[in-house]
């Protein structure tokens, strides 16, 4: 048994119910049985909980134009292989083919994260979707509503949505939307955004959720500290 099954069925809470377990199918109920430990019906987001949301919203991000491109699966491949290893990957991508052959009730989807993840962890999940959507090089139509429906669903701020987007992008107007402030703004005003969202983003607020989660946070969490360090370095700020 490979590494991502274990870290699923070794703790799934409010997942395993709604819509996000009913996703899953009867593959979901023989994986359960796979493993020695398994927690059900728990009010606190687990790995698993996070893991099988996250699968979830892949699948309906790589639907939305109506086509599985290339780069999409190979951004999918390339994060599944970092966190889980090779064989973990290999276990993730067997359910998401599963996943891409149903309808995702999207809305509802949402709204079961919603009512159980946390904000920071509601965060990490949008950025890797804005991730997997630039991963082609463009967010075509459909991509982009269905960012904005899961976002708006999840309870996202637009302010930090923008700064999630503006994180695959690298023109400076772009590293003051990472930092949700306006190119206008003083330098104490840079500073002093810059220490909020260095909290927002910081990647201990999911370090509940594992080291896979965690060490994933990091992309984000550099991404913010590269937006400052150019805007300093444009300004001309010590």
């Amino acid at each position: 048994m490979g590494k991502f099954v274990k870290w699923i069925g070794g703790g799934l809470g409010w997942a395993f119910f709604g819509p996000v377990g009913g996703m899953f199918g009867f593959l979901l109920g023989t994986m359960v049985d796979s493993v020695e430990s398994v927690q059900t019906a728990s009010g606190k987001t687990t790995a698993g909980d996070y893991a099988m949301s996250l699968l979830v919203l892949v699948a309906a991000m790589m639907k939305a134009d109506g086509k599985v491109v290339k780069a999409e699966l190979d951004y999918v491949k390339k994060f599944l292989v970092q966190n889980f290893g090779t064989e973990g990957a290999h276990e993730a991508l067997q359910l998401l083919r599963d996943l891409l052959k149903q309808e995702i009730p999207v809305e509802d989807v949402c709204d079961q994260i919603s009512a159980h993840v946390d904000y920071s962890s509601r965060l990490q999940l949008m950025h890797f979707l804005f991730g997997l959507a630039n991963s082609d090089g463009r967010i075509d139509i459909a991509e982009e509503r269905l960012l904005e429906l899961i976002s708006y669903k999840m309870g996202i701020t637009s302010k930090d949505k923008e700064s999630l987007r503006s994180m695959f992008k690298n023109t400076i107007e772009d590293y003051y939307k990472i930092l949700e402030i306006e190119s206008t703004s003083t330098d104490d005003d840079i500073k002093k955004s810059y220490r909020s969202m260095a909290m927002k983003y910081h990647p201990d607020k999911v370090a509940y959720l594992g080291d896979d989660v965690k060490n994933a946070a990091n992309e984000k969490f550099q991404k913010l500290n590269e937006a400052y360090e150019k805007i300093k370095k444009e300004r001309g700020m010590a």
